[in-house]
């Protein structure tokens, strides 16, 4: 595992909760980067982002984030630790609605947040002021204190992302972060995550391409399970990515991969 590795898989197995498994051989996301997913219903990308987060535990194989072995448990120490410096945007994970738009983002720093200020969610004034700037910084402080039920799709996402800045987290790991959002607040909410991402580690699953040259410098695509290919975005073509979701059987060698995806062709 090199110096710079964020994320690091070695001949992992996991269950996916459907008739196939999750099963890769190496993987390896190193610090800064940016990384997409993509792949067709039931490849493994939501197991993989689950895996990585510690939600989930392989059957065999190492997994290693941020320094951290996830192939036992963690401590409750590690684990509260783990979460504090990895952040998640999944499709299952939402804001409290009952809260107001502001308590949803002070809530990124209910890990750093010690004794009964935690508790209590009275927070202390210089943090209060960082999640004020965090809502600036995604054109929502005039809705601080709406109520998270109250607000648009797009706009709930722009709270998550708030968090998110609020957290400063090491790892970001998103899970079709733009889903039923419109072309428009789609393309803003890629342009935030990216913002927010900065200094940190981004690992997404897109449904989209046309939104990968706005979220990632490297797309991965599975399949069956596995990693079908590993390519740095500038490689990656339109063609080649139309034929890798038409084809039924995933590319066992890298090689034949990129021969198939890459090219000059324009992506969108």
């Amino acid at each position: 595992m090199s110096r710079a590795a964020v994320v690091l898989l070695d001949d992992v197995r996991c269950p996916t909760g459907g008739p196939m498994s999750l099963q890769i051989k190496h993987l390896e996301i190193n610090l800064g980067e940016r990384v997409a997913i993509v792949g067709p219903n039931g490849a493994g990308k939501s197991t993989l982002l689950r895996l990585i987060s510690g939600f989930v535990r392989p059957a065999a194989g190492q997994v290693v984030v941020l320094g951290r072995s996830l192939a036992v448990p963690l401590s409750a120490q590690g684990m509260r630790a783990l979460r504090c410096e990895v952040g998640q945007i999944m499709q299952d994970l939402h804001p409290v609605e009952r809260l107001s738009v502001l308590e949803n983002v002070l809530i990124g720093c209910l890990g750093r947040t010690r004794g009964w200020r935690g508790w209590t969610r009275c927070f202390a004034p210089h943090e209060v002021a960082a999640a004020e700037t965090a809502l600036r910084a995604v054109g929502l402080i005039q809705r601080a204190g709406t109520r998270t039920d109250a607000l648009s799709g797009g706009e709930r996402q722009k709270v998550a992302l708030a968090r998110l800045l609020m957290q400063r987290p090491r790892l970001i790991l998103a899970d079709e972060p733009t889903a039923a959002l419109d072309p428009a607040a789609a393309r803003e909410v890629c342009q935030l995550l990216v913002e927010a991402s900065a200094g940190a580690t981004l690992v997404c699953v897109v449904h989209n391409p046309a939104l990968l040259p706005l979220l990632a410098n490297r797309v991965i695509g599975m399949k069956n399970g596995g990693i079908d290919f590993d390519l740095p975005m500038a490689e990656l073509n339109g063609s080649g990515l139309e034929a890798f979701y038409s084809r039924t059987e995933p590319c066992l060698q890298d090689t034949e991969a990129r021969q198939q995806l890459s090219g000059n062709a324009a992506l969108i």
